[in-house]
């Protein structure tokens, strides 16, 4: 169960405190994909996750920073969702989905029809979680080299 304080603030990626939550999710995915640093997967910069394209949203649990994530535009009516991470002390809680829902309704709001998103093969809870709300596998696009999964979803 996600906590009654839970809330969502549209941020900058590169302000406090979503640019230490994006470090926190780097240095995850860095254990995870060793080697990542030297080849990133796909980015997206701070100024494609803001207005009037794109949003970066941290999520408070009470006023303590437990987790971000994005949404930048890939073409017209399309969008793709990026750097969702929750800090490992309130993973299980249903933060994930409760940020997954917040972005979805964010792009919908900037006038997107569609979202994408990805993730990799030891990232098999962000895979469920995708699939439980809707995401069907698309093709690969954004080479992403980590990536197991390319899914899709209409809003």
């Amino acid at each position: 169960m996600t906590s009654p304080g839970l809330n969502f603030h549209r941020e900058r990626a590169d302000g406090f405190p979503g640019r230490d939550l994006l470090a926190a999710m780097v240095a995850t995915l860095e254990e995870l994909y060793a080697g990542r640093g030297r080849r990133p997967g796909p980015g997206a910069t701070p100024a494609e996750m803001a207005p009037p394209v794109g949003v970066f949203l941290v999520g408070y649990d009470d006023e303590r920073p437990v987790a971000c994530g994005g949404v930048r535009r890939l073409e017209p009516g399309v969008a793709e969702i990026k750097r969702m991470y929750v800090v490992p002390d309130a993973r299980g809680r249903g933060i994930a989905r409760a940020l997954l829902t917040a972005l979805e309704e964010a792009a919908r709001e900037l006038g997107y029809e569609r979202v994408r998103l990805d993730t990799g093969p030891r990232q098999p809870h962000a895979r469920a979680l995708y699939e439980s709300v809707g995401y069907t596998e698309v093709p690969d696009y954004n080479a992403n080299p980590y990536a197991a999964f390319w899914g899709g979803k209409a809003l």
